[in-house]
């Protein structure tokens, strides 16, 4: 059985502090890490997807942090080939842009010129490092936008993701259905398992184009599922702010029917991360409590 580490999609979500969840005298940046991470062994920052992270950053979360505690990081937008705000580049990048782009509110990845994007690479890497030599990093999430359609250029674009972060554990999330389609799917598990790339199962709203079925599988020594939600209603319902979409409270009763998906995963796996991304109030950190609780009622499927 592998190490189970259970967290939420980030500890400073809006609504999460106003939620209650921290105590009143817990209002510095520092002081809910320290809180969180007291009560959570896994966080991911996603963070990082909209800006990139600063190495001094990842300095104090690992000083603010358990030894044994655990962060997965989101790649940022821009390696996912979503629209990126040219005013998230560092300044020195932006400066370098030709004027037109430098207008422009928003930019693709293929419309950087190759030195800047190698450039935004290589300091997205040198960033991580002190949570990786800390031994606290453990996977970059590259989570992918319902466009990207299982195409030749797309397998590699997944393959130039891995050449260009050589250094770390990478996990793929998909946001179109059609890669874990009958005619896709055996070619997609196998892209992921014969490059030790983490496939991310999902808990998401069904029925949509871009639902992706649910599909507890392991491609690496490190299993990662991610419960989004089931909030038909807001999951493509435009114009709805982000806290909306996710906003749905899990049941015991439906968090118990992915307990013998989790054992099987970690039966698989040197490590299962379990996060909870419906970031709405204190959903996200109820429903992780309610897994674990869960967990340890079931000794024979998760003995100690």
């Amino acid at each position: 059985m592998g190490n189970i580490l259970i967290g939420t999609c980030s500890w400073t979500d809006p609504t999460l502090l106003k939620s209650g969840f921290y105590p009143r005298d817990c209002r510095t940046a520092e002081g809910r890490l320290r809180y969180y991470s007291q009560n959570f062994n896994l966080v991911e920052v996603d963070s990082t997807y909209y800006s990139l992270l600063a190495e001094r950053t990842a300095e104090l979360w690992c000083r603010r942090t358990p030894e044994d505690f655990t962060f997965d990081v989101k790649a940022f937008s821009l390696f996912t080939q979503h629209p990126t705000q040219v005013q998230s580049f560092p300044r020195d990048i932006r400066n370098a842009l030709s004027k037109d782009t430098a207008q422009r509110p928003r930019i693709y990845y293929r419309e950087l010129p190759l030195e800047i994007r190698n450039e935004l690479w290589e300091r997205f890497a040198r960033a991580l490092l002190p949570l990786d030599s800390a031994g606290k990093l453990r996977v970059v999430l590259f989570q992918f936008p319902p466009w990207f359609y299982p195409r030749e250029d797309n397998r590699r674009y997944i393959a130039r993701c891995q050449e260009s972060l050589p250094q770390y554990r990478i996990a793929v999330e998909f946001r179109n259905g059609a890669w874990l389609s009958e005619e896709e799917r055996d070619r997609t598990l196998s892209q992921l398992r014969d490059n030790d790339l983490a496939y991310v199962s999902v808990d998401e709203p069904q029925g949509f184009r871009s639902s992706v079925p649910l599909l507890a599988e392991a491609t690496s020594d490190v299993a990662v599922v991610r419960f989004h939600g089931r909030n038909k209603e807001n999951w493509e319902k435009k114009g709805t702010p982000v806290a909306e979409r996710f906003k749905y409270l899990y049941s015991r009763e439906e968090l118990g029917e992915w307990l013998p998906r989790l054992q099987s995963l970690a039966s698989r796996t040197r490590e299962l991360h379990v996060l909870f991304n419906n970031c709405y109030g204190d959903y996200g950190v109820r429903n992780a409590m309610d897994i674990t609780d869960l967990m340890r009622s079931q000794p024979l499927l998760f003995p100690d």
